[in-house]
């Protein structure tokens, strides 16, 4: 009997599903590695069964159980005791398309969940939960600069190349004002859940520890519509802070997630490219210029 086949029935004997009518589809994993499932009742969407490396699983369930009131956010359900897999409500909608405006989206996002991350002590080491440990968020720009210098490669100029690694460097001076946050780590677009042109729901966490400034930029530089400085500046009017961050640096944070970001986009989504590269003519004007 099929493993899936096996865990819906021990489920229904748990009580933890109906077993009303019930019909299973296969998702499509998106960024995530696991195996996920949709499970109807009666014709309407209810659970989403994952199935992942039980270290996945473990800190997707932490994730969830540690913002369990944060509504954007699907409940968690069940977690088997080998953590295997975990069953959270379904979200209705569709990731990536029918958004609404930037603005209004990324308002929802930041009063809904980025202004309700919580600080983590100051002993815990920056970087991915279940990547590799960094011992300062200097380390985690760094590999991501490499990263997106790979991929990037001849289509920008070597000028601009040493331009983002002088922004780097500069990004680096700002270590010491930096409070770590239990962040998504991937809240963009495609882990984005929207319905009737509105934000619903926030999926597939990749936890990271880091400044909350990450989340905010990455969502930002998620889609490459409205990367323009009204925008930025009045969703991020929104974002509650420790310490202030100034125009000068904000600037900056976008600038280097914009970079990145192109990185990603060659990889993984190449459709969006052209209208990055057209943003980039645009925001490489705030480059620092030695």
């Amino acid at each position: 009997m099929e493993k899936i086949n096996v865990i819906i029935t021990s489920l229904v004997d748990k009580g933890i599903i109906k077993n009303d009518e019930i019909e299973l589809k296969k998702l499509a994993s998106g960024t995530t590695n696991g195996i996920l499932y949709s499970l109807y009742n009666n014709g309407i969407p209810k659970y989403v069964i994952k199935m992942d490396q039980p270290k996945l699983i473990t800190t997707t369930e932490k994730f969830l159980q540690t913002y369990k009131d944060v509504k954007l956010l699907p409940n968690v359900l069940y977690t088997d005791e080998k953590k295997e897999f975990i069953v959270y409500s379904y979200l209705s909608g569709e990731t990536h398309f029918n958004r609404g405006s930037k603005l209004k989206w990324m308002t929802i996002l930041i009063e809904e969940l980025l202004n309700k991350y919580q600080k983590v002590d100051k002993g815990i080491h920056w970087g991915r939960v279940n990547g590799i440990q960094r011992n300062s968020w200097a380390d985690f720009n760094l590999e991501s600069l490499e990263f997106a210098q790979k991929n990037i490669s001849d289509l920008l100029p070597s000028e601009e190349h040493k331009k983002v690694e002088i922004l780097v460097n500069k990004l680096q001076t700002y270590e010491n004002q930096e409070e770590k946050y239990y962040l998504h780590g991937d809240a963009g677009v495609h882990n984005f859940v929207y319905q009737n042109n509105q934000l619903k729901g926030v999926i597939d966490p990749s936890p990271l520890i880091g400044p909350k400034i990450y989340d905010f930029t990455y969502a930002f530089c998620s889609s490459p519509d409205s990367l323009n400085l009204s925008t930025l500046f009045s969703s991020f009017s929104l974002l509650t802070q420790d310490t202030p961050i100034t125009k000068e640096r904000l600037l900056d944070e976008v600038l280097f997630q914009l970079y990145t970001r192109i990185g990603v986009c060659i990889k993984v989504h190449p459709h969006d490219l052209n209208n990055y590269m057209k943003a980039w003519k645009e925001w490489k004007e705030y480059l620092p210029s030695n």
